[in-house]
């Protein structure tokens, strides 16, 4: 998922907004990197420390049967404050061949998580990447957008790389909503200097002019939660 004259990248790092549908996305990026190279090992790793009933973890079955290593975390629901981490989550740094998915969870406090592994990152190429619903209330305009995205950084102490704009309201979605929401995205793109790297949405809600690109040009990933989630 990088150009061909940049260097390698090993490792995505999804945060964002409560609601903002990170996991879901956390789990289909995998899913896309391991379909565009089949003989790429893959790793998942669920640090959502918050959230235990809507977790990246809910799709490990169908993850691992494609061949994405999938690591779930411990402490799901409880109280920790920045809890020790699974010793499998450092093997994302120390293996050249592993290209890594973290879905960091739990806003500011999900992602001083990272801070336990700060130092590893400046010896690989990685990706922070914030998943923004502008339908949801923290994240409905650039300025509130720009706020959030500064205090995911803070508290990772590592910079934003990309937005994926991954507004939606499911399967009521429309094409004038998805317009609306990727304007609002484009506008905290203005803000923040932060560029808009994949607006996402349900296979059969993205108009068939969306399959590819959007009107603006902004790569698209179309997901299907039937085929990586169980209900």
């Amino acid at each position: 998922m990088e150009t061909k004259n940049e260097k390698k990248v090993r490792l995505y790092v999804f945060v964002g907004a409560y609601g903002s549908g990170k996991s879901e996305v956390s789990v289909h990026f995998a899913h896309r990197l391991k379909m565009e190279d089949p003989s790429a090992k893959v790793m998942l790793a669920d640090l959502d420390i918050v959230n235990p009933f809507y977790r990246s973890a809910d799709a490990k079955e169908t993850l691992e049967n494609e061949g994405v290593h999938v690591i779930v975390p411990t402490y799901a629901n409880t109280n920790v404050d920045v809890p020790a981490l699974p010793g499998e989550v450092y093997s994302a740094f120390d293996q050249d061949d592993t290209v890594a998915v973290f879905d960091i969870g739990g806003e500011d406090l999900g992602a001083r998580v990272l801070g336990a592994m700060l130092s590893r990152f400046k010896n690989i190429e990685y990706r922070v990447y914030m998943v923004v619903n502008a339908f949801r209330p923290f994240t409905s305009d650039a300025q509130s957008i720009q706020q959030m995205a500064t205090e995911l950084s803070e508290a990772a102490r590592l910079p934003i790389s990309g937005f994926i704009n991954n507004s939606n309201l499911l399967e009521d979605t429309t094409e004038e909503e998805l317009v609306e929401g990727e304007q609002v995205l484009l506008e905290a793109q203005k803000l923040t200097g932060i560029p808009v790297v994949y607006q996402t949405g349900l296979s059969n809600v993205l108009p068939d002019t969306w399959k590819e690109k959007t009107p603006a040009g902004i790569p698209v990933m179309a997901m299907d939660r039937n085929i990586l989630y169980k209900y």
